[in-house]
């Protein structure tokens, strides 16, 4: 990690002249319409967030901001909502309604959400510029590409320092793509993410209380890219060592024993000297089948396995999960809080809810996410039988493993093992589940025949003279007959 600081580091050059380079044409067929559903999902994720309480609480707070009131032709406009915004509101705003129902794509290796990210920074400003959609999904695709490879360098190592890398990295990734969408130069480039460097943040306290600081991560990130790119525009001199310096973002944000392990290659793995892609991360961002924090999933698969299998839940005595060892602080312990979760978001964290759902419904979804499914009493007296062990043959962050032993009353056990999550590369949600997930998602507060005209958009984004067209029919709120808003929010 040693660099000389006259020039730019290997990753920030490298990233840099990838994402200036980058031809939408030369993007192999298979990986821009899966950048198109990876698009759609995150939009779904926030069309079905629309009536929760955190977002409409977001919303009224967003709205409350100085000079949200600004004249129509300065505004944007946000998903599933009709009343406009400064543009960096709008930016913050579509990040936490992308992101707030933890229902969003997941780099396996890097560990972190990306489009939801990427995503907002560049939805308000490609509709404001006018920009075309094939603009819009180049820039897209640069930033998921560039943000999965920076972030995988730290191999995990964010999370057990306490930093969430969708907030930190989707900076960087923000940075590139937006810097990409104005027509940045490589030099230009370098200096956005040298900018992006002093505007990086997000923590994980919010794991110890279930707060909401979490959803605020993306859409902070996705306004620290749009700042730094539009900052590098204008010349600002930037730091050229954003990632291999002296205070670069692995040294500041990693203590010395992840600094060992961190392995700075992944971040230009797979792009050639010419700039170009041999391999695409794009393939390696995981579509989640459950609204929950992804490390929970595999063994939420393996109950519900266990679930279809017959199981008499009344005769369980306890159980074990087997989880990877990098994922402990977030989804195991504080144990007896996890086992007793007192809200959604406290739930999406929680591994003895998930396996508890999973073993006693067969099923871990939206519904799953509301008090009453949450608090039951079976489902907590269930949690409480419900310990972990850290699993020596985990391949974790490549797979997020898990297994279920279930222990019998009458001294039988059950026994079920995910060595590869379900949605990952390897074991992949289909583009046709992708689309399916969208409908269920869209159609909660949305008309079906106003889903499928999002989708059918979406996925001809490269043909889309305007991204306009696409902003106008997403900020739309729901149909009255539909909504059932809490008076409490809205006074």
């Amino acid at each position: 990690m040693t660099h000389t600081t006259d020039t730019p580091d290997p990753i920030a050059s490298t990233l840099a002249g990838f994402t200036h380079r980058l031809r939408l044409g030369e993007v192999p067929a298979e990986v821009s319409l899966r950048a198109r559903h990876l698009m759609l999902d995150a939009i779904g994720c926030a069309l079905a967030a629309r009536q929760e309480d955190f977002a409409l609480r977001f919303e009224k707070a967003v709205h409350a901001l100085p000079g949200a009131n600004v004249p129509a032709a300065c505004t944007a406009g946000a998903i599933g909502i009709s009343r406009r915004l400064p543009l960096r509101d709008a930016v913050l705003l579509n990040g936490v309604l992308t992101h707030g129902l933890d229902y969003d794509d997941t780099h396996m290796a890097g560990v972190l959400h990306l489009s939801v990210s990427v995503l907002p920074s560049l939805f308000n400003l490609a509709a404001a510029n006018d920009a075309s959609g094939a603009d819009m999904l180049a820039a897209y695709i640069a930033g998921l590409e560039t943000g999965a490879r920076i972030a995988s360098v730290a191999k995990s190592g964010f999370h057990g320092q306490g930093f969430h890398p969708t907030g930190v990295v989707g900076a960087f990734a923000s940075a590139l793509a937006v810097g990409r969408l104005l027509g940045l130069d490589a030099d230009a480039l370098v200096a956005a993410q040298g900018i992006a460097l002093s505007l990086a943040s997000g923590s994980l306290q919010f794991i110890e209380d279930g707060s909401w600081t979490k959803r605020i991560h993306p859409g902070w990130a996705a306004n620290a890219g749009l700042t730094a790119a539009s900052f590098a525009q204008q010349g600002i001199p930037a730091p050229n060592a954003p990632y291999a310096g002296r205070y670069g973002l692995f040294r500041s944000y990693l203590d010395t024993a992840r600094q060992a392990q961190v392995d700075m290659t992944l971040g230009t793995a797979g792009i050639g000297a010419d700039g170009r892609a041999s391999a695409w991360e794009l393939d390696n961002i995981a579509v989640k089948p459950f609204p929950m924090c992804h490390f929970v999933h595999a063994s939420a698969d393996a109950a519900i396995t266990l679930h279809r299998k017959g199981l008499d839940v009344d005769k369980i005595r306890g159980v074990e999960v087997a989880v990877p060892a990098g994922v402990v602080q977030a989804v195991c312990e504080p144990l007896a809080a996890k086992r007793r979760p007192t809200s959604d978001y406290e739930a999406k964290f929680s591994l003895p809810y998930a396996v508890a759902s999973g073993l006693l419904r067969g099923r871990l979804g939206l519904k799953e996410l509301e008090p009453a499914a949450f608090g039951d009493a079976t489902v907590r007296a269930l949690m409480q039988r419900i310990r972990y062990v850290e699993d020596p043959a985990s391949t974790f962050p490549r797979h997020y493993t898990g297994e279920v032993r279930v222990e019998m009353t009458d001294g039988s056990t059950h026994v079920h093992r995910e060595p590869v999550n379900r949605g990952h590369a390897e074991r992949p949600l289909t583009n046709a589940e992708v689309r399916e997930k969208f409908m269920d998602n869209a159609t909660l507060w949305f008309p079906r025949s106003h889903a499928e005209a999002v989708c059918e958009q979406v996925l001809s984004l490269d043909k889309l003279p305007s991204v306009r067209t696409l902003e106008s029919m997403l900020a739309t709120d729901p149909t009255p007959a539909t909504t059932s808003i809490p008076a409490a929010v809205l006074n």
